[in-house]
């Protein structure tokens, strides 16, 4: 294997038996991994998780899906340092938000568009801004807690089915228009 060390005391060793301050085996779990070039990698892992659970989960897991294996360790515990109650959940939770959030806004372009075009009756004006006014009120909320975020979340829901079912109303209305 590439990168694995030669256990002589001439060659470097991995990053984890730096840090960890002992002799780089020559059949070492870690050396793959865990290059010298990088030292704060294995840092970030075995502060969240520790050297030893790393170890038993690299080897008991078969060669081939070892490369993957620490890639997400190393995402999970970077995501933990930033955020110690969450980890990479919080880091989901965050961009699901900024999906719904956009797709929200696109249905309202897509709405404003289609009234633009077929010149809707003057009801349908009253539901657009009471649709951006929704938004504006989403977008002002903070997602401090679990609550918050989910309350949003469901808002966010039913922003998103009125959007489509006012544009699958101005769809067909253009049919008979």
């Amino acid at each position: 294997m590439a990168g694995v060390q030669s256990g002589s005391s001439s060659a470097t060793p991995c990053a984890s038996c730096k840090l960890l301050r002992r002799r780089c085996a020559r059949d070492c779990v870690f050396a793959p991994y865990f290059p010298p070039e990088d030292p704060h990698r294995f840092a970030t892992v075995h502060r969240v998780f520790g050297a030893s659970n790393v170890s038993k989960m690299l080897q008991e897991l078969p060669v081939a899906q070892r490369a993957d294996a620490v890639s997400s360790l190393v995402y999970e515990a970077t995501a933990r340092m930033r955020d110690p109650v969450y980890g990479c959940a919080g880091a989901i939770s965050y961009l699901q938000q900024q999906v719904a959030q956009l797709q929200a806004q696109l249905a309202v372009a897509q709405v404003e568009i289609l009234q633009r075009i077929h010149h809707p009756s003057p009801g349908a004006a009253f539901h657009l801004q009471e649709l951006q006014q929704r938004q504006e009120q989403q977008q002002q909320m903070q997602m401090d807690d679990d609550d918050k975020a989910y309350s949003s979340l469901v808002m966010q829901n039913d922003l998103m089915s009125t959007l489509l079912l006012q544009e699958a109303c101005l769809k067909k209305e253009s049919l008979w228009t």
